[in-house]
């Protein structure tokens, strides 16, 4: 029996908003989160659907996904990569992993 190839793993930027979860982390006063994401998948529905497990086990109400694509998708519509933004990247890649790269924490007056 014959294993099915490895199809290749892409690491995605997702922007994903978050609510109000008793026990989720966030501040007191915060309202929700945005979260910059960076996470690895043979495509992106892969890669948001294991956001989504993730944040969820970590106590997240997560409200909405937006993806932007892989880092040549993001070079050629492009976007400006920082050095550590890359970095970033290469490890969600070699770890297979889902990583929080920045939380912009959202507060009721701030609307």
């Amino acid at each position: 029996m014959s294993e099915k190839p490895k199809r290749p793993h892409h690491v995605y930027t997702l922007l994903v908003e978050v609510g109000r979860r008793k026990e989720d982390g966030l501040p007191e006063g915060a309202s929700g989160a945005a979260l910059m994401c960076y996470a690895s998948g043979v495509d992106e529905d892969e890669a948001v659907r294991e956001s989504v497990a993730v944040l969820k086990t970590a106590g997240m109400n997560v409200l909405e996904v937006t993806g932007y694509g892989t880092l040549e998708e993001r070079e050629a519509d492009g976007h400006d990569i920082e050095a550590d933004e890359r970095t970033l990247m290469a490890r969600a890649l070699e770890e297979n992993a889902v990583i929080v790269a920045q939380t912009t924490v959202f507060r009721e007056d701030d609307a």
